[in-house]
Parts: C-alpha cells; structure tokens; sequence
C-alpha cells in the first residue's frame, strides 16, 4: 500500500498538530483529505470532496478517520460508486451527531448511516468519550459490520488523550494492512 492511498479523514474542526493523525501524516506521509469547512461541515460537501480524493488515488485506499470522519466514512459509502477502491477503514472514536447538543451545529449528520459497510473496517471506542456514548459505539460497529475495539478510558481518543504517536493505534492499521496481502 502506498503511504499516499492511506486517507487520513479527520473529524469536525480539524484535527491539530498533536493529534495522533497528524502525527502519522508527517510520520508515515499518508495523505490529508482537507475539507473546505471545518468548522460548519455539510455532509454532501464532505462526501463530494472524500469522493474527489479516492478517485485521484492510483491504487486501492484505506481510510483512517476519526470522530465526524467515521461519520463520512458511512455517508460516503452509502452514496459512492466507488467503494471497490476501499480496501478499509480503520474507524476511531466515532462522533454522535445525533445528539441534542450536536445536532444544533452539525445538523446535516443526522441521522448516521446505519448501512454495512462494503470493505472490512475495525471500529475503535473509548468507554468515556464525552462526544459518543460507548452504547452508542457498539452499536454503530454493529450496523457498520466493524470490528470493536475497547480502548477502555481513552477520552475522545484525540491528542487531550495524551496518546502521542498512538503506536498501539498504527499496529492496528499496519495488522490490517498485512492481512490485505
């Protein structure tokens, strides 16, 4: 897999220089899929633009997302005709836009897309996410045919979680990677 055709898809407001993505950009040169809006994404911008990336790839991808991009990974793959080139996703801390507070700010997210998803994925929680409830986590991984991994207590699983480089997270994708052939 080239470093390139690893999508990094961050979440709502971005993901900054200490978040483990960030990290794994610079560390491993996978490839930023920026979005025109952080701050007030629109669903349909954010899979236009996801939708833009894979097809400008050379090659299959895999996705790393965290948060509202998990959120996209299952929008997206609803609407895309392009899910063959998905060889994965490794989902991270999914965000709960369906909640009364988010809802407000991030009204085109609900409802989450509750489809399977065409590719294998391996979904990643925290038991004490304060933006999605570890309840609510299984079931996406459920709906999404993902892989659950319990982090346990990890927060938001973000650079406030103190994760670094997240090693422990890059085994996960590079496990994956290799059971890919």
């Amino acid at each position: 897999m080239k470093p390139e055709n690893v999508l990094i898809l961050p979440g709502w407001q971005n993901s900054g220089p200490a978040h483990w993505q960030s990290r794994w950009e610079a560390l491993y040169r996978y490839q930023w899929v920026d979005q025109h809006d952080w701050m007030t994404p629109k669903r349909g911008d954010w899979i236009a633009r996801l939708e833009d990336v894979i097809l400008g790839c050379d090659g299959p991808v895999v996705l790393v997302a965290h948060s509202l991009g998990c959120i996209l990974t299952a929008a997206w793959a609803q609407v895309s005709r392009s899910t063959h080139r998905v060889q994965g996703a490794l989902l991270v801390a999914p965000g709960d836009p369906e909640r009364d507070e988010l809802r407000a700010v991030l009204p085109s997210w609900a409802p989450i897309v509750r489809e399977r998803l065409p590719f294998a994925s391996t979904l990643v929680a925290s038991r004490n996410d304060p933006y999605c409830g570890f309840d609510k986590a299984q079931s996406l991984a459920q709906s999404w045919g993902s892989h659950l991994v319990d982090l346990g207590d990890a927060g938001h699983i973000n650079a406030d979680s103190g994760l670094s480089d997240w090693p422990e997270g890059h085994t996960l994708l590079l496990d994956y990677l290799g059971s890919q052939g």
